[in-house]
This record gives structure tokens, sequence and C-alpha cells, in this order.
């Protein structure tokens, strides 16, 4: 049985696409130490991933971009992310587990495990690289909209975040349809 893990990195953030990422792990090539990518290093998480691409039978990280998040809204681009993932994958699954409670439509039987980065490694793998796809965007993204922290922050609401987006308002790569977005976007 070939089974995908699923999960995506970036629904919260107030700026960047969703990412998602799906991943078949080789039963034969274990990687030691997959976990929730929110519980690694990004040093550890970076190590991880490269072992994931690897090792895996077949992995994939599609995205839905801020205009897919802000006209459909971010469950669904993020359900439309995972979709994309799973699509790109060279072998096709023979079942899919969900990180979550939400599971997209599959060509195959599909199942949402909520803690699933904590406990399935699949989901785990996809998890990291997930993350560390996003997290190298707005990385990069940095230094094309220099003054909101993004290399720092990665698009999440911290306080410095907002500040910048109260003093610049919103740049290209904001979600609009999120309320702190939004309230920037108000004249005084």
């Amino acid at each position: 049985m070939l089974i995908a893990g699923i999960d995506e990195a970036g629904r919260g953030p107030l700026a960047g696409p969703v990412f998602a990422a799906a991943v078949i792990l080789d039963p034969a090539r274990t990687i030691d130490g997959l976990r929730d990518s929110k519980a690694l290093s990004p040093r550890r998480r970076e190590m991880l991933a490269a072992l994931v691409r690897e090792r895996a039978l077949a992995w994939a990280v599609a995205r839905a971009d801020v205009e897919e998040i802000d006209t459909l809204d971010i469950l669904r681009a993020t359900l439309l992310a995972m979709r994309r993932a799973v699509a790109a994958l060279s072998v096709a699954p023979t079942q899919a587990l969900v990180d979550g409670n939400h599971c997209p439509a599959l060509p195959c039987p599909v199942r949402a495990i909520v803690k699933g980065d904590r406990d399935v490694a699949a989901i785990s793998a996809a998890s990291i690289l997930a993350k560390t796809e996003r997290d190298a965007l707005l990385i990069e993204l940095d230094a094309s909209y220099p003054g909101y922290g993004f290399a720092r922050n990665k698009g999440y609401g911290t306080a410095d975040h907002l500040a910048a987006l109260a003093r610049h308002g919103p740049c290209p790569i904001h979600r609009r349809s999120f309320a702190p977005v939004a309230q920037a976007c108000l004249p005084l």
C-alpha cells in the first residue's frame, strides 16, 4: 500500500501563500527524527527535509497563492494546495492521511488525523517539506518587500509585523481577506 502523508504550512500568517506537501515514505529507507515541523529547530528541519527528498518514494510540494486565499478562503485554498501536491506526486498513492480535521477531495481514500504531524511519520515528513519550502520563500520575499520582517516573522502577525503593516500598509503578498490586513487598508 502506498500511503501519502499530507500537511500544510502557512494557514495562519497574514502574508504569503499557503503551502502543502505530500510524501510517500519508503519503508526500506527510514528517517529517524521525523516529527511535527513546529517542534524542530530550523537547522534540524532543513536536515530532515533533505533526507525526505533523498529517501522518500515520492514527494511533492504545492501552494495556493494569496489571490486564491483571498478568493476562496484559507481553508479551501489549503485543500487546493493539498490536491495539487498529491497530483504532483510521481507515484499515485493508494491512500492518503492528512493532518488535521479536513480532507481534500482526492482520487484515493483519504482520512484526517488530528495531530497526525506528531503521530504519523509520512505526515511529519510532509509537514517538514511544506514548512521549509514556505520559510525559504518568505526569506526570499523579504528582499522584495523590505520593512515587514518576512525573513524573521515568515508572514505571521507578530507585534513587529503588525507595526510595519500599520506604518507601510499592505504589500502585494499580504492576504487582504485577513482582518489585520483589511483593517490596515481602511482610510484613517
